[in-house]
């Protein structure tokens, strides 16, 4: 049996794989997002169209961890500081649009789709969620991620994330399935959640942080990623043994971490296994889609996709003119976030199961979906003309607002602190990352908060914003970076300026060709600053001293040339000796 198994399970393997590839490049070619290329690529490949692979069920179940390791990351980015600050965004402009749009959509299905009372609900509150995956990289792609605009659509993304939890709670609370019918009622489920997001809280606080702590002075990447799922995977199955949501577990447990100095390396490390598993799910989700079923109906498939594009422009128009936008702005919001999300086929699947809902209307739901995600990069660029705002003369529109840091500082010790103080002394946002646990914490005792990590990981710099910063400093100890190192950042991270800490003069011979903006040897000053101080001791004339710093200066900087250009440290080592017999090449 497990002779016949393995070749099966490699075959369906590359199949999925290698049609979802396919299907994803030429579905973000087009400017249509990853979602729908695995949505397209699952429903090619499934028992609809081509047949290749089967038991889909199974897989949806297994990839439905995607969508916990999701949430954990969803949780990760919600700390305490970012969601006070965007407030009135999150909980105003979020809250009006998932509860409006939501009642909304809801009495369109139970009225014009003649459905029962709880499966408009369990139809309709998941419509009102939009796509992140789709909104957040066109976004990124037209530079209006810190901007206004997108931190209007940024908090009523997050506002979404957040309504998954109790929305997956409304759902269960519903279920008809004779399974659950010895379940508590939905209002002692309620008491049940509360209580468990307290217990995961505590246990958070007083086990996980000491827990990842011991692990960080350890110094393992790969510990890191076994206790980054361990995680995610044991919360998410506490939750389960207690009849409750596996995706609240897991969330919460992102949340409980979101503001220790461990975010950033937890993201980088979960976020590859995050990516690959939600792929596989929306395969599974596209393998599962019963085309039949939406072949009967296509006229109201269109029709339903039609209605939710326009009940949620209008309403998310009307209520961003609310909040002060124009009218044009507003539209621009409303068209931007009017398709459906990607969870609203979790909550499909699990209406389904709570026989809530038949498997048909689940695909025929899914289909409209699929086609609202469609048509949104299309309707984005065929209004584009009425959506720009029109600049009168001598009017400047509203430059981006910092939505995070405007330099990243990678290594905190004696050298990093004094770069990093003085930024912060201008009122510049920093973001700092070592991997020293001592030294964070006690940082941390001076009210600076240091997340743990690698900071020459590209991964890890992205999850802490290196995309948006203007400034990336590694300061580290030691001659740690190479010429190959900084080149791969500027690589992935073009507009961000970048300056080294260089341990002494090989190390900056070695960086001088690179594509940073400024290589620092960490004692040539100081060194300076204290020969100045002897010679004053000595009492020697300030003329003097300058003179004596100009020359100084002047002959390194001849010598530092000479090696440089030859990219040996011995370059016109005798011509030197004869000039400056007490010079040496080494500092």
């Amino acid at each position: 049996m497990a002779e016949g198994t393995s070749p099966s399970l490699l075959r369906d393997g590359v199949v999925l794989l290698g049609f979802g590839l396919m299907f994803v490049l030429l579905f973000r070619r087009l400017g249509l997002g990853a979602t729908l290329g695995y949505l397209v690529a699952g429903a090619v490949v499934g028992p609809h169209v081509l047949g290749l692979v089967g038991d889909a069920e199974s897989k949806l179940g297994f990839a439905e961890l995607g969508i916990t390791l999701l949430l954990f990351i969803v949780g990760l980015e919600l700390n305490p500081s970012r969601l006070w600050k965007m407030k009135e965004e999150i909980f105003g402009l979020g809250l009006l649009q998932v509860a409006i749009c939501g009642l909304a959509i809801t009495a369109i299905v139970w009225v014009g789709a003649k459905f029962s009372l709880p499966a408009a609900l369990a139809l309709g509150l998941p419509l009102a969620l939009s796509s992140t995956a789709q909104v957040l990289p066109m976004l990124r792609s037209s530079g209006r991620m810190r901007t206004p605009f997108g931190e209007r659509a940024f908090s009523i993304l997050l506002f979404q994330d957040l309504s998954i939890v109790p929305l997956i709670t409304i759902v269960a609370a519903m279920s008809r399935n004779p399974a659950d019918a010895n379940a508590p009622p939905g209002w002692l489920l309620a008491i049940y959640t509360v209580l468990a997001v307290v217990g995961l809280v505590v246990a958070g606080r007083f086990l996980l942080r000491p827990f990842f702590r011991l692990i960080g002075n350890l110094g393992e990447r790969e510990m890191f990623v076994f206790a980054g799922l361990f995680t995610v995977i044991a919360s998410a199955a506490i939750m389960e043994w207690l009849g409750l949501s596996t995706a609240l577990g897991a969330f919460i447990a992102g949340v409980m971490l979101a503001d220790s100095p461990y975010r950033h390396e937890l993201e980088a490390d979960v976020e590859p296994f995050r990516s690959i598993l939600l792929g596989l799910f929306f395969l599974a989700v596209g393998m599962v889609l019963d085309l039949g079923a939406i072949a009967e109906r296509p006229l109201f498939v269109m029709a339903m996709a039609a209605a939710l594009i326009a009940t949620k422009t209008s309403v998310i128009m009307l209520i961003g003119m609310a909040f002060k936008m124009t009218w044009r702005q507003a539209f621009a919001l409303g068209l931007l976030l009017s398709q459906g999300g990607e969870f609203g086929f979790v909550l499909f699947a699990q209406a389904q199961a709570g026989l809530l809902i038949e498997p048909q209307a689940a695909s025929l739901f899914g289909a409209i979906i699929t086609l609202s995600m469609a048509t949104t990069p299309f309707l984005m660029g065929i209004t584009r003309r009425f959506r720009t705002e029109p600049i009168a003369e001598g009017q400047e529109r509203d430059g981006p607002k910092v939505d995070g840091a405007n330099a990243i500082i990678v290594g905190y010790g004696r050298f990093g602190q004094t770069v990093g103080q003085m930024l912060l002394a201008q009122d510049i946002p920093v973001t700092l990352i070592d991997t020293d646990i001592e030294m964070i914490d006690i940082a941390g005792e001076f009210g600076a908060k240091v997340y743990y990590g690698d900071g020459t990981r590209l991964d890890l710099l992205r999850q802490a914003g290196a995309s948006e910063a203007e400034i990336i400093c590694f300061c580290m100890d030691g001659d740690q970076l190479d010429p190959d190192t900084i080149e791969g950042v500027h690589e992935a991270f073009p507009d961000a300026a970048i300056y080294v800490r260089a341990f002494d003069r090989r190390a900056l011979v070695k960086l001088k060709n690179t594509s940073a903006t400024a290589v620092v040897r960490e004692v040539m000053e100081s060194a300076v600053k204290m020969a100045r101080l002897v010679m004053r001791g000595l009492e020697i004339a300030p003329a003097d001293i300058d003179r004596a710093e100009e020359q100084y200066r002047a002959r390194d900087k001849e010598r530092l040339q000479l090696q440089i250009d030859s990219g040996d440290m011995r370059a016109a080592r005798a011509e030197t000796a004869k000039r400056f017999p007490w010079g040496n090449d080494t500092q």
